[in-house]
């Protein structure tokens, strides 16, 4: 069984529950799903979807960093919606951070949802491997 270690910074918010930011196990790089929440101040960045989706990938990218990796890196992504009618606010930002020009786009499924923690509008986990 392969072994897992944990992953964590400052400078994406703390895991408020029994959980980790990310867990390596061997080459693979798995995040929880982050939400909107400004890790300096603890809480939801104003806006909309477009700005809660920046956070989150700022969030997410954070992450990555302290593993040693980025978000051309990441192999899967999976994207939680309050609203599928923010789909295409948020794919407009996704693309700037997961889709520019000369990456590969990870794999990605998008859902709808009833709720997400603090009313988020959006909430994304990634998988990434190491080079």
């Amino acid at each position: 069984m392969p072994s897992k270690s944990a992953v964590s910074t400052p400078s994406a918010p703390a895991a408020i529950g029994p959980y980790s930011q990310a867990i390596f196990s061997g080459d693979t790089l798995y995040t929880s799903g982050q939400i909107p929440t400004d890790p300096a101040t603890g809480s939801f960045v104003v806006g909309g979807i477009a700005e809660q989706t920046t956070q989150v990938l700022e969030n997410l990218k954070a992450i990555l960093a302290a593993a040693g990796l980025g978000l051309a890196d990441v192999v899967k992504t999976t994207a939680f919606l309050k609203d599928m009618k923010d789909f295409a606010a948020m794919n407009a930002v996704y693309a700037r951070y997961l889709a520019p020009e000369g990456i590969i786009p990870p794999a990605r499924s998008t859902v709808q949802v009833a709720a997400l923690p603090r009313e988020a509008l959006v909430e994304i986990e990634v998988i990434a491997k190491a080079p």
